[in-house]
């Protein structure tokens, strides 16, 4: 009964869609998300047993690299959403409703942006991998490892069923948040002798935290609106939830990585002082 119904699931999810995106390559079948994540969270779970004793991988150049190609394709999905979005004066940036035989050519320029922003969460799963083979196993978080698998799942169910429209605010956010992101990454590739300049390390995060409130509130409002599609109503409440999840594990990251690190500094600083 339960195999049965995981099947018919998975044909419900082959069959159905937005006609708009279904021709884009990795969106029709949904083995194509599924394979990956299953393969990702493979490596997370097996690759830092494979690494353990082997010696931790000298990258320097592949990531100066990758995160350069990172910050470029950032900025150009970022143009993309907001050309076609918040340049479009036909566009309602509080809620465009998903009108599936809407194919003008600044509509499927959204899709195609849409469609390209999910490819690029495949292309993140790059991010854990260099953990693994450098050996810094203490990146590998939670967050990070639901963070990368959830935005793959999501954003390609998004693509297959409602691209553009209502959906692109999170994706023109999160292309601005991941330019600094990647930036400074980039930055920090080159050597200790950069740290010096990433004193802003826990500002990014602090964006990000700002980047959930605003498309919770997006959501919010956007529910308000009338449709008469059911499917549109399910993901503005999906991702209602999913940034509730993501502002409570990077608060808890910010809590732990800054707050507690400053509060033992000064116990250290009184101790010293009583001394």
């Amino acid at each position: 009964m339960v195999i049965q119904r995981i099947v018919d699931y998975y044909y419900y999810l082959y069959e159905n869609g937005d006609a708009r995106s279904a021709h884009l390559p990795l969106v029709k079948d949904p083995l194509y998300v599924f394979v990956p994540a299953v393969a990702y969270l493979v490596m997370v779970m097996y690759g830092p047993k494979f690494m353990e004793k082997r010696n931790p991988l000298q990258l320097r150049n592949v990531l100066i690299g990758y995160n350069c190609f990172s910050v470029v394709l950032s900025i150009y999905m970022m143009w993309e959403f907001f050309a076609t979005t918040i340049l479009n004066p036909d566009f309602n940036l509080l809620c465009q409703d998903i009108v599936p035989t809407d194919t003008s050519p600044l509509t499927i320029r959204l899709v195609n942006a849409h469609w390209l922003y999910f490819f690029s969460k495949l292309i993140e799963f790059c991010d854990t991998f260099f953990f693994v083979v450098r050996k810094k196993n203490n990146q590998i978080s939670f967050l990070h490892v639901y963070h990368h698998v959830s935005m793959l799942v999501l954003q390609w169910t998004l693509v297959k069923f409602v691209p553009g429209g209502v959906s692109y605010l999170g994706p023109l956010l999160n292309c601005f948040i991941h330019t600094l992101m990647y930036t400074y990454y980039m930055l920090a590739a080159f050597g200790p002798h950069m740290q010096k300049y990433l004193w802003w390390k826990k500002y990014l995060t602090r964006m990000q935290m700002y980047q959930f409130v605003i498309i919770f509130l997006y959501c919010s409002n956007s529910m308000t609106y009338k449709t008469d599609k059911e499917i549109v109503s399910f993901f503005l409440w999906l991702h209602w939830f999913y940034m509730i999840s993501l502002f409570w594990l990077f608060n808890h990251f910010y809590q732990t990585a800054y707050n507690s690190k400053k509060k033992l500094e000064e116990s250290k600083l009184e101790k010293e002082k009583c001394n």
